[in-house]
């Protein structure tokens, strides 16, 4: 076979998968073509790892009270809308727990010490150098510890705790101050068996199955690597055509990928979507479908 005839015959595949992803026209083809040969180093979105911090994983939470000015993008109208869906793809709920075991709690809202210190439970936590100045060898100790934690403990003031799907099971206390004291008083309490009771106030974050097919049904949610946005043949493709599109800085991490929402109700940008996706771009929506199915809601 010829070069020219293997050049024809892979133009006519992709004219015929563009035409199957219903992508008719022009201009969508030719969108779709320069998107899924764009090379890009697009990278997997992480799964949240076990771990005590809460802050290790994805902090999907905010999507519930996202900002109005939290997406970026040149037309008003399309981050409102898209900023509109994103806000129904997590639900949160608040329960009052009128006499709450604290040694079900294994997890902490405040910085972790040092990068890539995960910790899969409080007691592992508790043996590592940065709890050493925390001593609990009495039940004496154990109070004043825990009384540094939770100042108002012996007048049983409720405990405000955090609990997300993306998590599972896991509780975390809410605060982000003395949690080397706090992790300690509560692996010395599951040590000893000591009863350790209080109100608690539960924050619980889930992520809503009728939200997420509201978001599928309506965009490509695709993780684009921070390299995209100076790189001229992606940016090329965006911008040539005035495609609608939003983003969206919702991950940590340095170097983190950042959210591109791509309405499907415009022929272009659909077909930038797909092509993307071909490239190897994330597909975000998958993702938080499988973070839902991991959750077991």
């Amino acid at each position: 076979m010829s070069l020219s005839e293997s050049t024809n015959n892979l133009a006519s595949r992709l004219s015929a998968l563009a035409q199957r992803l219903g992508l008719s026209g022009r201009v969508p083809r030719l969108v779709f073509e320069r998107a899924r040969a764009l090379q890009l180093p697009f990278q997997p979105l992480p799964v949240p790892p076990e771990s005590i911090w809460w802050l290790a994983g994805p902090p999907l939470q905010r999507l519930v009270d996202l900002p109005r000015d939290a997406l970026s993008g040149p037309v008003q109208e399309d981050k409102a809308a898209a900023r509109a869906v994103l806000m129904r793809v997590v639900e949160q709920e608040q329960r009052y727990l009128a006499d709450f075991d604290l040694r079900r709690i294994d997890g902490l809202c405040g910085t972790p010490p040092e990068i890539g210190d995960m910790f899969g439970h409080f007691e592992e936590f508790a043996a590592t150098q940065t709890c050493r100045s925390v001593r609990i060898i009495s039940y004496k100790d154990f109070l004043k510890t825990i009384s540094q934690a939770l100042p108002r403990f012996l007048a049983g003031e409720p405990i405000e705790l955090r609990q997300a799907s993306w998590y599972g099971e896991r509780l975390f206390w809410a605060s982000e101050q003395h949690g080397e004291a706090f992790a300690c008083a509560i692996a010395y309490a599951r040590l000893r068996g000591l009863e350790v009771n209080l109100p608690a106030q539960l924050t619980r974050y889930r992520l809503n199955p009728s939200g997420l097919a509201e978001l599928k049904q309506h965009y490509h949610v695709l993780a684009m690597p921070v390299q995209a946005w100076s790189d001229p043949a992606f940016m090329g493709v965006l911008l040539d055509n005035r495609l609608p599109y939003a983003r969206l800085s919702l991950l940590r991490n340095p170097g983190a990928p950042e959210f591109l929402l791509l309405p499907k109700a415009s022929a272009e940008a659909n077909a930038l979507g797909e092509g993307l996706r071909l490239a190897g771009a994330p597909d975000v929506v998958a993702y938080l479908e499988q973070l839902h199915q991991r959750s077991g809601d």
